[in-house]
């Protein structure tokens, strides 16, 4: 009985010794296979490494490509003028926009020589460049000269008179006088957070349509503190002349518009003889 135990234990240790001597040649042989897969990345990454510095040094000798030639340059912002067929209102072509990218710092002095007396602004194209920008681009081209401010309103809390339509004639109906503008109009800027005084009195904006981007020339000046929607660029303060503004409300209106947008014409007449803007 010994004896069969015994040829059986070995017989069970050699069965043992022969599995795992092929354990241990399958592992060496996974090593192997192993090693030379490694060895073949490593040579397509460096491969890559190396054409990956050649290209990109190479590049170094091509021109800029058209993403980094359109970049906005420094001290410029990127504005957008959209076209205006008229809607209904009277287009004055001016032959083109102002340029695509403009400064957005300095200020700029507005000035108007009107019928009644010269009135001043000043202007931060920081707050409003792209506003800015077209009434540079306008007052080069004569837009507003012999103009006449067409609206008027003087209520308890909203005190504006309204200029910048260079077809108004300041008797007609509202059919008519306020509905002219440029060939283009734009974003608002520079709306006002201060929800308690946001048009302060001398405060110069931009009006529009109530839709967002139709900003185009017209512009009111506010005498009195007045409450607004804060949907109006803010364009600048009046610096000189506010009493003129002030003496026209005082004037009142003809109760024109009383029936549609509020107000009237202007019973005491202002033209804008002159309209420029230059770096202060």
């Amino acid at each position: 009985m010994s004896s069969i135990k015994d040829r059986q234990r070995a017989a069970a240790r050699a069965r043992l010794e022969k599995e795992m001597a092929e354990r241990s040649a399958a592992a060496r042989k996974r090593r192997q296979k192993q090693a030379i897969i490694g060895s073949a990345i490593a040579v397509v990454l460096i491969a890559g490494a190396a054409v990956w510095i050649v290209t990109a040094l190479g590049d170094d000798d091509k021109p800029a490509d058209k993403t980094a030639a359109s970049t906005v340059p420094a001290g410029q912002v990127a504005c957008t003028w959209t076209p205006d067929q008229g809607g209904g209102g009277k287009v004055k072509d001016v032959g083109g926009t102002p340029p695509a990218n403009v400064p957005n710092t300095g200020k700029d002095v507005l000035t108007m020589d009107t019928n009644l007396g010269v009135i001043k602004a000043s202007v931060d194209k920081s707050k409003v460049p792209c506003t800015a920008a077209s009434f540079e681009f306008l007052a080069g081209k004569k837009f507003w000269d012999n103009s006449k401010c067409h609206r008027l309103v003087n209520e308890a809390t909203f005190k504006v008179l309204q200029c910048g339509d260079p077809f108004a004639t300041g008797k007609g109906w509202r059919e008519t006088d306020g509905q002219g503008g440029p060939s283009y109009t734009m974003g608002e800027e520079n709306l006002p957070t201060d929800t308690q005084k946001p048009y302060p009195a001398g405060s110069l904006a931009m009006a529009n349509t109530g839709q967002p981007n139709s900003t185009g020339s017209q512009f009111f000046i506010v005498s009195e503190d007045t409450q607004l929607p804060a949907n109006y660029t803010l364009l600048g303060t009046i610096t000189e002349g506010l009493d003129i503004i002030k003496g026209v409300v005082k004037a009142g209106d003809d109760g024109a518009f009383a029936q549609s947008a509020g107000g009237g014409h202007p019973k005491k007449e202002v033209t804008i003889k002159t309209l420029t803007m230059a770096a202060a």
